[in-house]
């Protein structure tokens, strides 16, 4: 492979087609997901919390817009019977080696590592589960892994979140990766209405000396990359 690659122009078609396949993305019913068995459904929201959607170093108006689909996605849910509902959310260590990658964001103790107030106002937001996490990992140092293979009952998940590329394609990459391992039959979904991630020009990037991060460019390709791999990405569940 060559040192260096002319992705502006050869990656050019491939952009198109991603447009295209993002544009085609079907709504599909939640009655249809839950279909009469909400013993059978679970709901993970990831990161959902006010250092990514509020306030704090890596909290952004972009991601923060999901708050309130999220919310509403929970309590349509509920109203369907489900009960099954586990928020993931960074509570991070003050000395976490993350943070030599990011910078120090929703430190354990804090408000920026607290569940956003669309969420805390469920009137059943005291029987959603919450599991702390203290990387980009909802399955690693937590208790989510135990908690789903409690509930064998449950086949389909459907999983929000931010962000789109890191803790939100790492946990429904997790779900049906070890579903696939397992011989399991279960279905992993993701509304693409319901997850986003941030947002860093170039120009910004290089101004601050960070790395780029295209939001439009990472939230597409990476949804992509779940949808090759088995996980159902739809535009919303209405």
């Amino acid at each position: 492979m060559p040192a260096r690659m002319n992705l502006a122009d050869h990656a050019r078609p491939f952009l198109t087609y991603l447009d295209e396949w993002y544009a085609a993305l079907a709504n599909v019913p939640l009655a249809d997901v839950v279909a009469g068995e909400p013993e059978r459904v679970a709901l993970l929201s990831i990161d959902v919390i006010n250092g990514f959607c509020k306030s704090g170093p890596l909290a952004s108006e972009r991601v923060g817009r999901i708050a309130r689909p999220v919310a509403d996605l929970f309590e349509r849910a509920y109203a369907l019977g489900v009960r099954d509902f586990a928020l993931t959310q960074d509570t991070h260590d003050p000395h976490t080696p993350e943070f030599e990658a990011y910078p120090p964001h929703c430190v354990a103790g804090t408000a920026e590592s607290e569940a956003v107030e669309e969420l805390k106002a469920l009137p059943f937001f005291g029987d959603v589960v919450v599991f702390p996490k203290n990387s980009i990992s909802s399955m690693i140092g937590t208790g989510l892994g135990a908690w789903v293979r409690e509930r064998p009952r449950i086949d389909r998940f459907i999983v929000v979140g931010d962000c789109t590329d890191l803790c939100t394609y790492q946990g429904a990459m997790h779900l049906r990766l070890e579903a696939n391992a397992d011989g399991i039959r279960r279905r992993v979904i993701v509304p693409a209405s319901a997850v986003d991630t941030f947002d860093t020009p170039v120009s910004v990037a290089r101004e601050l000396g960070i790395k780029a991060h295209d939001g439009d460019l990472h939230h597409v390709l990476f949804l992509h990359h779940m949808a090759m791999n088995g996980v159902e990405v739809v535009r919303a569940l209405v």
